[in-house]
């Protein structure tokens, strides 16, 4: 193979895995000038690829979508994931029906190497599925866009409807999407409230790239696990309550942390916010985590009140109780 074929397939590499980059940079990485640059984008266009162009202090190249689909470059571990995804996503609702994941699993893994083949089948018989419930649809479009943001820490617009059916206009800064019970999030900078959101990605729509980029705020795994499973306790629970703190809204926030979602200002110097779950225990464990000192009013309506106050009257009766010592 050629150095000009060899350097043409690295920049087409790396225009696939990265939505817009500079002349420079490009030519900088590659080792070469930006005229070889420009030479070699001209070979990739012979060959079918669209790739944009645009002049200026930010300018540079793109890969466009064209009328067919071009041949791609992955590695090995690229071929691997794109397989076991169409293996799941048969049955998990990505796409609108099984028939296609599966004709587009066949060409993928038809041109496998035997060594993917059996890497694909073993890691792929070890991923479960969620369960029965497959959950809402979602749009592999949107779900490919989110990705795409995420990927390229791009700013994006879209339309969300929230469980209410409100429907409200977002400009965020994607920084992951993850699965979570049956459903797809989007944990992101939301720039309107200035704070970190957690979105149903299946409430999502006409999402819009503004090719504005942002240097992504750092966050551990163990952050992002931490957002996801707070939305997924965000619905409507059997045992709702309001806990009235006596704290300001900031402090409160401060110490809660991600668990500060739905609070509100009740005054300067107090904050009321919801807590609830699937019955009373589950209500009294998120009190429970009021910090220490903290004094609070709560409106647990009945029969959870009563049952509240029963099993912390017999908790009460049990430390008291000097004979169990």
């Amino acid at each position: 193979m050629s150095d000009t074929t060899t350097r043409a397939l690295t920049l087409l590499n790396l225009l696939q895995t990265h939505r817009h980059w500079g002349g420079a940079e490009l030519a900088q990485r590659l080792g070469v000038t930006e005229r070889t640059i420009r030479r070699d984008v001209e070979r990739l266009r012979d060959l079918g690829y669209r790739i944009e162009s645009s002049a200026g202090i930010t300018g540079g190249y793109r890969l466009e979508a064209g009328r067919a689909v071009p041949p791609l470059l992955l590695t090995d571990d690229e071929a691997v994931a794109m397989a076991i995804g169409l293996r799941i996503a048969a049955s998990q609702r990505l796409v609108a029906g099984a028939e296609t994941t599966i004709t587009a699993l066949a060409k993928l893994e038809q041109v496998l190497p035997a060594a993917l083949r059996r890497r694909v089948v073993a890691l792929a018989d070890s991923v479960q599925p969620t369960g029965p419930d497959t959950g809402e649809p979602v749009s592999t479009d949107v779900l490919g866009d989110l990705a795409l943001a995420c990927r390229d820490h791009e700013r994006v617009r879209f339309s969300y409807t929230s469980a209410t059916g409100q429907v409200t206009k977002r400009r965020v800064e994607p920084h992951a999407l993850a699965p979570a019970d049956r459903h797809w999030y989007l944990l992101c900078r939301d720039l309107d409230k200035d704070d970190w959101r957690t979105f149903r990605v299946d409430r999502l729509t006409d999402v819009q790239h503004t090719r504005v980029l942002f240097e992504p705020h750092p966050l551990t795994s163990d952050e992002i696990d931490e957002f996801i499973h707070v939305a997924r306790s965000w619905v409507r629970q059997p045992v709702e309550a309001d806990a009235v703190i006596d704290m300001p809204l900031d402090e409160m926030r401060a110490a809660f942390g991600q668990w500060s979602q739905g609070a509100t200002a009740e005054g300067a110097a107090r904050t009321r916010w919801p807590v609830g779950g699937a019955d009373f225990r589950e209500t009294m464990y998120g009190l429970s985590w009021i910090p220490e000192g903290v004094t609070y009013t709560t409106d647990l309506a009945e029969p959870a009140r009563s049952a509240l106050r029963e099993c912390l009257d017999r908790m009460l009766r049990a430390l008291d109780d000097r004979s169990a010592s």
